[in-house]
C-alpha cells in the first residue's frame, strides 16, 4: 500500500445517474451497491452528489453555519497535584476569552497520582463551562483505576461534571483495518462500541467520527457508517458525524491553504454527501474538519453536506503550545467571513447544538 486507499475505477456513469435520482427519493435506503457507485464517482456526478447532499442539509438544519468556541487540553500535559493552578489558569482564560468547552484527549500517565474523575471536578469547578472529554480507551482506564464497573464510572463521571465524551479512536470500525493502521493498537470495534453506548447510557452524548484515506475501502468506509447508524438507532446519543483524513494535510504555518490531493480532495466531497444522505433523520449535524484538511477544503464542504465547522481551537496566551493542534486557531470574523461568501447565516453553539 502507498498509504493511499486503493482507487478501484469511477463506477458506471449511468448507473450512478440512477442512484442519484433514487438518492433524491429515499437519501437514507439505498443499497450498498448504490453509497459505494456514490462514494466512488467523480466529476459531474460528484458535482450532482454534492448538490444533492447540500440540499437535504438545508432541508435538515437549516443555512445556518454552526461553530463552537473551545479549547483543547492534552491530559497528560495538565495533570498532576502540581499542575492544578496551572490548569484552573487554563481553564478560567479560556473561559474569559469566551469559550463554552474545554476538549480534553489523551491517557493519564501511568505515574500519575491524579485521577480522571479529579481532573472533571479542577475543571468543571474553575469556570461554567461544558467538558468534552476522554476516549473510549481513556474511559476504560479510568474505570480500572478505581476499580469500578464502566457503567458505574460512566454515572460517577458525569456526576462530577463530564458533559459529553469525544467518539475518537473510532477509525475504520474493521478489525482487520484497525490491526493495519499506524500509531499502535486499537480497542476492538466490539469494544469501542460497548463503551460508547454504554456512555450514551449514563446520559453522556458523543460525536461519531471516521478516519478515511488510508488502507480501508469503500466498502469498509460504508460499513463503518452504517454501524454508526445503527448505534444511533439504539441510543440516540451522537450529536455530530466528523469524518477526518487519515494523514492531516495542515501544518501550523499554512493551515488556511494547504495543497490538499486532488484523491483526498475528491474523496472528502463523496464522504461527507454519503454521510448525509445515509446518516439522514439519524445524525443532523456533519462538520467539515478544518485543522485536518485546511480551511479552504473544509468550505468546500459546506455545500457537500456539512453543516458545522467545528470548533475555534482557542490558543490563548499562558499555553499557546500545548495540544496536538496548536497553531491551528480561527477567529469569529474568519467564520462570519466565511458563511457570507456562501451566502449563508452564522450561529454559535454549545457542544450539544444548542444556541448561545
Amino acid at each position: 500500500m502507498d498509504g493511499g486507499i486503493a482507487e478501484v475505477g469511477s463506477p458506471d456513469v449511468g448507473q450512478v445517474r440512477e442512484w442519484l435520482a433514487e438518492a433524491e427519493r429515499n437519501p437514507a435506503g439505498l443499497p450498498d451497491a448504490g453509497y459505494l457507485a456514490l462514494l466512488e464517482t467523480d466529476g459531474p456526478e460528484l458535482d450532482r452528489l454534492g448538490e444533492l447532499a447540500d440540499a437535504l442539509r438545508k432541508q435538515s438544519v437549516g443555512d445556518a453555519v454552526t461553530y463552537v468556541v473551545n479549547r483543547n487540553l492534552d491530559t497528560a500535559a495538565v495533570s498532576g497535584s502540581a499542575a492544578r493552578d496551572r490548569l484552573a489558569a487554563l481553564v478560567a482564560e479560556a473561559y474569559e476569552l469566551g469559550a463554552t468547552e474545554i476538549c480534553m484527549q489523551g491517557p493519564l500517565p501511568a505515574d500519575s497520582d491524579d485521577d480522571y474523575l479529579s481532573l472533571v471536578s479542577a475543571i468543571t469547578g474553575s469556570a461554567p463551562l461544558h467538558l468534552h472529554a476522554f476516549r473510549p480507551e481513556e474511559l476504560l482506564d479510568g474505570a480500572a483505576r478505581l476499580g469500578a464497573p464502566l457503567d458505574e464510572y460512566l454515572v460517577r463521571a458525569k456526576a462530577s461534571g463530564l458533559g459529553s465524551v469525544p467518539g475518537t479512536g473510532a477509525r475504520i470500525l474493521d478489525d482487520d483495518v484497525r490491526a493495519r493502521l499506524k500509531g499502535g493498537p486499537d480497542l476492538p470495534v466490539r469494544e469501542w462500541v460497548r463503551v460508547i453506548e454504554a456512555a450514551h447510557r449514563a446520559g453522556l452524548t458523543s460525536t461519531a467520527t471516521m478516519v478515511y484515506g488510508h488502507i480501508e475501502t469503500p466498502a469498509q468506509q460504508l460499513a463503518h457508517l452504517r454501524l454508526l447508524a445503527e448505534i444511533q438507532d439504539r441510543t440516540g446519543g451522537f450529536t455530530e458525524f466528523i469524518a477526518m483524513p487519515m494523514d492531516p494535510v495542515t501544518a501550523a504555518a499554512g493551515f488556511r491553504t494547504p495543497e490538499v490531493p486532488e484523491r483526498l480532495r475528491r474523496q472528502s466531497r463523496a464522504v461527507h454527501a454519503v454521510a448525509r444522505l445515509l446518516l439522514h433523520g439519524r445524525i443532523d449535524n456533519i462538520q467539515a474538519a478544518w485543522p485536518r484538511l485546511g480551511v479552504t477544503a473544509a468550505v468546500e464542504l459546506l455545500s457537500c453536506g456539512a453543516n458545522d465547522f467545528g470548533g475555534l481551537l482557542l490558543d490563548g496566551r499562558l499555553a499557546p503550545e500545548s495540544g496536538p493542534e496548536a497553531g491551528l486557531t480561527l477567529t469569529v470574523e474568519d467564520v462570519e467571513r466565511i458563511a457570507g461568501e456562501l451566502g449563508r447565516t452564522l450561529r454559535q453553539r454549545t457542544t450539544q447544538y444548542g444556541w448561545i
